[in-house]
């Protein structure tokens, strides 16, 4: 499980890499022909990692049930969010990864609600959901970079 939390957190400074780039404007627009933004692929990171590990194993989640009705699968930007809001985004990034990974060296997550991920995978354990949430990162993190093109 090492290399699965060096994965997402070499994810997610990638993520942060955002930040630093682009105003918050930018992080905002919805470019043509797109459903959202920059800003709400990170939220949706933020808020699937959650679902994935910290619901399928019946624990709470570390995110507001508004970040959740905000970010969720199905769901898109609906309003430009604040400069505040966008730091909280940030600091999340990487908060919850270190916060997942002592869970799970510190035993918290002992069961998991075994599915099928909306892609095909089957998750019968919290480690593929890990390793599932890296591929799910991944794929956003490709829809940034298709976004960031038309900014």
């Amino acid at each position: 499980m090492e290399t699965e939390f060096k994965i997402t957190r070499r994810n997610r400074e990638l993520l942060d890499e955002y930040f630093e780039k682009y105003s918050i404007e930018e992080l905002n627009k919805i470019p043509e022909g797109f459903r959202n933004n920059l800003i709400w692929n990170i939220g949706h990171i933020i808020v699937s990692q959650q679902i994935l590990v910290y619901k399928g194993t019946n624990q709470h989640l570390l995110v507001s049930d508004e970040l959740v009705s905000l970010y969720a699968r199905g769901t898109a930007p609906h309003r430009d969010i604040s400069p505040s809001e966008a730091v909280e985004l940030r600091n999340l990034l990487h908060a919850l990864v270190q916060k997942t990974e002592d869970d799970y060296n510190g035993g918290v997550f002992t069961t998991y609600n075994a599915r099928k991920s909306e892609m095909g995978f089957d998750l019968s354990t919290v480690e593929d959901a890990i390793a599932f949430n890296n591929h799910h990162e991944a794929l956003h993190l490709g829809i940034m970079m298709q976004l960031r093109k038309f900014i």
